[in-house]
């Protein structure tokens, strides 16, 4: 497919070209007639898919050459370093240099940016903040904004960038609102919903690259916080007879310690930690001591300054927290030998970012599990102190984070130990 089914001017064409971009990109192609027509947009893709290349393209198509006094695009993004590469994008891809394009973040003065944007800017790429800072001083005028962007939008809320985000947004009302980002989560939809149209078209690209190394079977558990975390843990966990022998991952040795208090009524040496972060605590320095303990059946590990870890043998690996570098978790899931593995993986909002980093890179979807009914959902709102002798209302359970594809919705609804059970025995050939 050619560059002309994105009714991009000629120039643009030959940029496109220029650049080494022959063909336009899945996320391109469904976005842009949107974009140019005016429509507010959610566009949901990958690292990779294409965002920043589709609202660059757009914001040149779309403002027109003659000067104005106030800028007429502001492109938000998380931190210095994507202004730094969405300044780069316009000047690969920008043909018509009397665009005055001017970026902002924390590296330069207040005062020099005020002065920049008095003298005249038609784009804008800001992280939130400054730009907030600058527009209460009223040095950044958006009542001419025709294009108001977001890109990376899950990477602003996991910085708590959304109070800026908001109050930027409601003051460009005018303005068309564009949202690129890698994942779609209750934090990131609270943010946005309230400057959204409800015309709003979400456009989702699902790209996948091919498996790389075979790995073991993956089970995703999506959760709002760290305590119902958990509670979740305890709840799988309960079922002894499938999760005889479990390894659970942590970022670091403070929150080991935490895991490892959460289990009051354990049985002596059944749950431990790997090198301890207390000495009166019940851990292993060698997990082959652990592997050959046959009451031992957690081992609490925390990736702080952890070496090399040899987990085979053991049948499941639980992730309790995303670690830090991606590539940390891969290792763990890349088949060693034949041995039958479930690696199990919590996650909440602002970590599926990582998730979905995780999922590229091994080219496979991680499998989305169903929450038991039982289990204890915490809301981490604050809520109002109960009077001495109430009780605790527990009937109420979070609610789903978004709508889910038809791939991903199920009819059962097993038990998580139940599901896990059935899934190591059918890998026995005991069902």
């Amino acid at each position: 497919m050619s560059l002309d089914k994105l009714k991009l001017s000629k120039p643009l064409v030959a940029a496109m070209t220029d650049a080494g971009f022959l063909t336009p990109k899945e996320i391109q192609i469904k976005t842009m007639s949107r974009i140019l027509g005016g429509q507010d947009v959610i566009a949901v893709g990958p690292e990779g898919a294409g965002k920043t290349t589709t609202y660059v393209l757009a914001t040149l198509m779309k403002l027109k050459y003659a000067f104005e006094e106030a800028p007429r695009a502001l492109i938000l993004v998380p931190d210095a370093e994507h202004v730094d590469l969405v300044l780069e994008q316009f000047k690969l891809l920008n043909r018509n240099k009397t665009f005055r394009i001017l970026g902002i973040d924390s590296r330069g003065a207040v005062d020099t940016q005020m002065n920049e944007i008095t003298d005249g800017v038609d784009i804008i790429v800001a992280v939130p903040d400054r730009a907030r800072a600058l527009y209460l001083k009223l040095a950044l005028n958006t009542n001419k904004i025709q294009l108001f962007i977001l890109d990376n939008a899950e990477l602003i809320v996991k910085k708590g960038l959304q109070l800026p985000v908001v109050e930027l947004a409601n003051s460009a009302y005018k303005a068309q609102h564009v949202v690129f980002t890698e994942v779609l989560h209750e934090k990131l939809n609270l943010m946005i919903s309230p400057f959204m149209k409800e015309s709003t078209t979400t456009i989702e690209v699902d790209e996948i690259r091919e498996a790389q190394a075979e790995v073991y079977q993956q089970m995703l558990y999506h959760v709002p916080n760290f305590r119902t975390k958990l509670n979740l843990l305890t709840l799988l966990l309960n079922d002894v007879e499938v999760f005889d022998k479990i390894v659970v991952f942590v970022n670091t040795r403070l929150t080991a310690q935490t895991v490892y208090k959460n289990f009051n009524n354990s049985k002596e040496n059944e749950i431990s930690i790997y090198r301890s972060l207390f000495f009166d605590d019940k851990g292993y320095d060698d997990i082959e001591d652990f592997k050959g303990n046959p009451n031992a059946r957690v081992l609490i590990v925390a990736n702080e300054n952890l070496d090399g870890l040899d987990i085979q043998g053991i049948p499941f690996i639980l992730h309790l927290e995303l670690p830090e570098q991606k590539e940390t978790l891969i290792q763990r899931i890349v088949k060693q030998s034949d041995e039958d593995v479930v690696a199990i993986t919590f996650s909440t909002d602002i970590e599926l970012i990582e998730v979905k980093k995780i999922e590229q890179a091994i080219g496979q979807r991680m499998e989305v599990m169903e929450l038991p009914d039982d289990l204890k959902i915490v809301d981490a709102a604050s809520k109002p102190k109960k009077k001495k002798g109430e009780e605790e209302d527990t009937s109420e359970r979070g609610a789903a984070f978004h709508d889910k594809k038809a791939s991903n919705l199920k009819n059962y609804n097993y038990s998580a130990g139940t599901k896990a059970k059935m899934t190591y025995k059918n890998k026995k050939g005991l069902s």
